[in-house]
C-alpha cells in the first residue's frame, strides 16, 4: 500500500474541509438547499428526486474551487511538490463526497419528519447516502474538468446549470417514466440521474430491488470514469 499517496489524499482533504469551514455561507447554502426543495416541491416533486437533487445543484463549488486554486497559484505550487497528481484530485474529490452527505442527510431527516419513510431500514439509509456520495463524485469530477479547462469560475456556474437542469427535469426525478414523451425517454434510458432517482426509490419504498440498484451503480461509476478521467486528463494542461 502507498501510504505517501494516502497521506497526500488525506492532506489534501482536510485542506479542503478547513477552507469549506472557513466560509460559513458555503455550509449555510449546503443546508439551506435541502430545506428549500423538501418544504417547497415535495407536494410536486417525488421525496427520492429531492433527496438526490443535492448532489446535482451543488457540483459546481468543485469547479470553482479548482479554479481559485489555480489562479491563486496553489495547484501550481502542489504540482511541483512530491505529491502525486491523482491524490490531489482525490483529496479534493473525497472532501465533495463527505460536503453531499451532509445536506442528504438532512434531507432524509426532513423528510421522515414530514411522513416519508424508508422501507428498507438502517441499511437502505446507508445505501441512500453512499448512492448520493457516488454520484456527488460524478458530477464534482465533471465540474473540476470544465473549471480545469476554463480556469473561469463564471463558466464552470454558467455551464453546471446548463448541464444540471436537462439532467434534473429530463428525468424520472419529476415524473413517472410512462408519462415522460418519447424524446424524454429516450433521453431518460442515458440519463444517469434518472438511475440514480430510481435506485433511491426503491430503497424508499419498495426493497431491496437489486438489480435496479445495481444498474445505478454501473451507470454512476461509468459516469464517474469519464468525468474523473477527464479532469486527470485536463491537469496535464496545468503548468508548473
Amino acid at each position: 500500500m502507498d501510504y505517501d499517496f494516502l497521506f497526500d489524499v488525506w492532506h489534501l482533504f482536510v485542506r479542503a474541509l478547513k477552507k469549506t469551514i472557513r466560509t460559513p455561507i458555503v455550509i449555510i447554502s449546503a443546508l439551506a438547499l435541502p430545506v428549500l426543495f423538501l418544504v417547497l416541491f415535495t407536494q410536486i416533486f417525488t421525496q427520492a428526486g429531492v433527496v438526490v437533487m443535492n448532489p446535482l445543484m451543488d457540483s459546481g463549488g468543485a469547479g470553482e474551487a479548482v479554479v481559485d486554486d489555480i489562479n491563486s497559484g496553489f495547484l501550481s505550487k502542489m504540482l511541483v511538490t512530491p505529491a502525486n497528481r491523482t491524490a490531489i484530485l482525490l483529496g479534493r474529490l473525497l472532501h465533495d463526497m463527505v460536503m453531499v452527505l451532509l445536506p442528504v442527510g438532512i434531507t432524509l431527516v426532513l423528510a421522515y419528519a414530514l411522513g416519508a419513510t424508508v422501507i428498507t431500514g438502517a441499511p437502505g439509509v446507508l445505501l441512500i447516502l453512499f448512492t448520493a456520495a457516488f454520484f456527488g463524485l460524478a458530477m464534482s469530477g465533471l465540474t473540476m474538468a470544465i473549471g480545469v479547462r476554463t480556469k473561469s469560475s463564471q463558466a464552470v456556474a454558467g455551464l453546471d446549470l446548463v448541464i444540471a437542469f436537462p439532467l434534473m427535469f429530463v428525468s424520472t426525478a419529476l415524473v413517472p417514466y410512462e408519462f415522460l414523451p418519447r424524446w424524454a425517454q429516450a433521453f431518460s434510458n442515458v440519463n444517469p440521474f434518472s438511475y440514480v432517482v430510481n435506485a433511491v426509490r426503491v430503497l424508499m419504498s419498495t426493497g431491496f430491488v437489486w438489480s435496479t440498484i445495481l444498474a445505478a451503480y454501473a451507470v454512476i461509476a461509468v459516469f464517474a470514469a469519464v468525468t474523473v478521467g477527464a479532469t486527470l486528463y485536463q491537469f496535464r494542461s496545468v503548468e508548473k
